[in-house]
């Protein structure tokens, strides 16, 4: 469940976690993914940070939840957390698998 990248410890996190994490209001899922992939399909409720330009300390006050990344197939979403670790800030979770992830496990997605 746990990989060491970028010297820090990123944790993978399965659809199943992630969902009842934003369904308990405890997740703000980020999508790393680019506007135009996110425009076909997207995890409704997920926050648009495209990596492209990305920049960990322009993301929003969490309001107390953790931040979990999200991409197509979790490696950008991967990145986004080492990016997030190497400035400094907790940001330390991404759902492993990513948006196909998301839809073999049966969970929601919206256009």
């Amino acid at each position: 469940m746990y990989g060491l990248f970028g010297g820090g410890e990123i944790r993978n996190l399965t659809p199943e976690d992630v969902a009842r994490g934003i369904k308990a209001g405890e997740i703000l899922l980020v999508d790393v993914r680019e506007p135009n992939e996110t425009a076909l399909e997207r995890i409704p409720g997920a926050l648009l940070a495209p990596l492209s330009t990305f920049d960990p300390t322009e993301l929003p006050d969490t309001g107390g939840r953790a931040i979990v990344f999200s991409c197509g197939s979790g490696v950008r979403s991967l990145k986004a957390a080492e990016i997030a670790q190497a400035a400094g800030l907790p940001h330390n979770a991404h759902l492993a698998g990513g948006l196909k992830a998301w839809k073999a496990a049966g969970l929601p997605t919206e256009q």
